[in-house]
């Protein structure tokens, strides 16, 4: 096998332990060597049949020999006492080819992995078309990550931890995204398979917004690169060169869709998006009051339904009686029709209800809903309920189920609503499966029940689309926060569509990117699907957690000294993980770091934007 390694830049020592697996050498006069640096060895067999081993630098250290005391080393500065520098660094091995697993001989020759070697290192020969950047090496080399372990056909999802604001989680997500989509892997699998992946081809992104309007310009150029650019003095293009080396265009995210939740306001008024610093561009969503029945979307109104029983009970109960109301349902408005509400309008005005043709009532508010369903409960049959609604359910459970109603009932009323007409439902109807490549879900906006709602659903309809049509399109699911929607202790909804995607999902083309500030609070089985681990900063006793152990000590010990836009990348093809570095984002992620180029117009943003 031939490979373009350099000079050498050490011997495998003889003073330490030499085993297959971890093994260290010393660094040779005018040499350099750092932590991630990838080598290779060469050692001959008995026979004279050679074996190499690749591996990666994970310790370098520096001691005198030839003295005894600590306090010699004052000496040795000023000459007095002879003594001599061992620079010497520990490799743990990533690769032995052929798969002969002897130690090397102490002596041989140690040098950097180039070109072939570096494949080999990295396991880039297996993965052949598959092959997408992953990040930068210490040495500026792209780390090659296998699209097979991340589109579904030998693994899939992505999980990453750490710090809020400091690991730059959902930074890497996008930066992720913008590799898989411009540097043309999926066309390269979809086309290797002959047809059997046709779903990588087509591939689509949905982003959960969950802080701020960071992702609300994600179509627009940063207007910081030229910033990074001026730093940079006498190394310019130093930000276009890192995509250069990346095999990536230095451009902002195209065929874009921004949604958002309405802004609250009374019923019946204008539908515009809850956003502050971007208006155009922003499509705004609703759900129907029919919807809400039809498809049984009660149950992700309480994020803690599964905790308790006998509240499971009554929420499947009374959705199965919203489900047959809606399906009974014969003209095509976005309400509810209702025969049997005896309301009193001396509490309801007159003016906030819609009585039908032949008599009833339309409920046209997520308000109206919860004032028929109580008294359903509660009030019909002389205050004792309905007993096809009760089902000989407790008092006291049924009471406790309408406040907790009542309590989420001003987060969800601008987002449920059956006053709509069938077009404009049509026109605000969230539509992620069609369309634009990359659709941004804000939900900042929102408070905490409303948020999970509204992840639960949309979730829950790509699964259920997916489920019915297959692997017409790889979806990918940007997800941060999974620690709040997908609990390591507490049961909901929410947390078994997650689920469901996590063991599931990757046979039918939807893939999890999610991210979290603590792996050790998510649900165990989501993150240990992902083929693909992802570590920034971490609090190192979180670092010691046992989710973590995937990380070998003394990259764990790394962790909480890892600056933003620094990442720790485990793939199943390398069985030690990579450190990588990424470009500072083409595309703004803060309204204040737009590029308005000029007045040009940003149709397709080419590498000469920065001019």
């Amino acid at each position: 096998m031939t490979g373009t390694s350099n000079a050498r830049i050490g011997m495998v020592l003889g003073t330490e332990d030499v085993t297959p697996t971890v093994f260290w050498f010393g660094v040779s006069a005018g040499a350099s060597v750092q932590l991630d640096d990838l080598i290779v060895v060469e050692t001959l067999k008995p026979d004279g049949r050679p074996v190499r081993f690749y591996g990666l630098v994970d310790n370098v250290r520096k001691r005198h020999e030839g003295v005894t005391f600590e306090t010699d080393v004052e000496d040795v500065v000023a000459g007095i006492l002879p003594a001599s520098v061992s620079y010497a660094a520990r490799v743990l091995v990533t690769r032995v080819d052929p798969e002969n697993f002897i130690p090397p001989q102490p002596g041989d020759t140690v040098r950097h992995a180039r070109g072939d070697d570096l494949n080999m290192a990295l396991s880039a020969d297996k993965m052949g078309q598959a092959s997408f950047p992953g990040g930068l090496l210490a040495d500026g080399q792209p780390l090659p990550l296998n699209f097979r372990f991340v589109n579904g056909e030998s693994g899939g999802h992505i999980n990453i931890s750490g710090i809020s604001g400091v690991a730059t989680k959902t930074s890497y997500a996008l930066f992720l995204l913008h590799s898989i989509f411009r540097s043309g892997v999926m066309d390269r699998v979809a086309q290797e398979s002959g047809g059997r992946m046709a779903g990588s081809a087509g591939g689509r992104a949905i982003i959960f917004n969950v802080k701020g309007e960071d992702l609300l310009f994600l179509d627009k150029p940063n207007s910081k690169v030229v910033k990074k650019e001026a730093e940079a003095g006498a190394n310019k293009g130093f930000a276009r060169d890192r995509y250069a080396m990346l095999g990536l265009p230095m451009t902002p995210f195209r065929d874009t869709q921004f949604l958002a939740p309405p802004r609250p306001g009374a019923s019946g008024s204008a539908i515009v998006p809850h956003t502050d610093q971007r208006s155009e561009g922003i499509t705004p969503f609703i759900f129907t009051l029919r919807e809400f029945c039809a498809n049984r979307l009660l149950q992700y109104v309480f994020s803690d339904a599964g905790s308790s029983l006998n509240l499971g009970f009554v929420i499947g109960n009374i959705e199965e009686k919203l489900f047959r109301l809606a399906g009974a349902q014969t003209d095509k408005g976005t309400g509810l029709k209702v025969d049997d509400w005896q309301v009193e309008l001396s509490e309801v005005p007159p003016e906030d209800l819609e009585f039908g043709d032949l008599g009833g009532i339309n409920l046209r508010t997520f308000d109206q809903l919860i004032s028929y369903i109580e008294f359903k409960l509660l009030e019909d049959r002389d205050g004792e309920g309905d007993p096809k609604w009760v089902l000989k359910q407790a008092p006291g459970t049924l009471r406790a189920f309408t406040r907790r109603l009542r309590g989420v009932q001003k987060h969800l009323t601008p987002l449920i609503r059956g006053d709509l007409t069938e077009a404009e439902a049509t026109r605000y109807r969230p539509n992620l499966l069609s369309g634009a490549q990359l659709s941004v879900v804000d939900i900042h906006n929102l408070s905490g029940p409303a948020q999970m709602f509204v992840v639960g659903v949309l979730l829950r309809q790509v699964f259920d689309h997916k489920e019915k049509y297959g692997r017409q399109d790889t979806v990918f699911v940007v997800l941060d926060e999974l620690n709040k929607y997908a609990p390591r202790d507490d049961g909901s909804p929410i947390k078994d569509i997650l689920l469901e995607i996590a063991e599931r999902g990757r046979s039918l083309g939807i893939i999890l990117i999610g991210a979290q500030q603590t792996a050790s609070e998510v649900e165990r089985r989501i993150v240990s699907n992902a083929a693909i681990r992802v570590v920034g900063r971490l609090d190192l006793a979180e670092a010691e957690r046992p989710e973590y152990r995937f990380l070998p000590q003394s990259f764990r010990a790394r962790a909480g000294i890892l600056q933003p836009g620094t990442m720790l990348v485990s793939q199943p093809d390398v069985p030690n993980p990579v450190l990588v570095n990424y470009p500072f984002p083409a595309w703004a992620t803060r309204g204040d770091e737009v590029d308005d180029l000029g007045g040009r117009e940003v149709v397709e943003v080419g590498d000469d934007w920065l001019h």
